[in-house]
């Protein structure tokens, strides 16, 4: 397939995991989503296809900055479709972390709504708003 292809269905694929979990956390659907992870290894397996459709990958890049900069420069679309894959995956993990955490932690989900947008926009960014509202919820850190 086309890698634009598949940016765009990688991208739709994600959204309904994404609009359960902020609209109807507690139904059935959702859950089996969050459990099932079946999404996020979909994404694993498109992943895998374009992170090595361009040959080998050279794994000592990964221990640079310029070694990253030079594989997603040099990659061609393929790397540069797996590295995004590589965010939708993560992001969506994340994003159920924050749903299940919070569930368990008895956190309003009116609270978690901001950083799951967060989280699915700017991975990191929600996941630490998220941090932020559990500690203040929770009055204690925990890992």
């Amino acid at each position: 397939m086309v890698p634009e292809t598949v940016f765009q269905l990688a991208n739709t694929l994600v959204l309904p995991q994404w609009l359960l979990m902020v609209v109807a956390p507690r139904w059935s659907v959702t859950k089996w989503l969050m459990n099932s992870y079946l999404i996020p290894v979909a994404l694993a397996v498109l992943y895998v296809m374009y992170l090595f459709s361009g040959g080998p990958v050279d794994f000592a890049a990964f221990g640079s900055l310029s070694g990253v900069k030079g594989l997603f420069a040099n990659g061609g679309d393929g790397v540069m479709l797996a590295g995004w894959v590589h965010y939708l995956a993560f992001d969506l993990v994340a994003g159920t972390f924050i749903v299940r955490d919070s569930e368990e932690k008895a956190i309003p989900h009116w609270l978690i709504i901001i950083p799951l947008f967060f989280c699915f926009m700017l991975g990191p960014v929600g996941l630490l708003l998220y941090w932020v509202i559990r500690i203040v919820r929770t009055r204690k850190i925990t890992v």
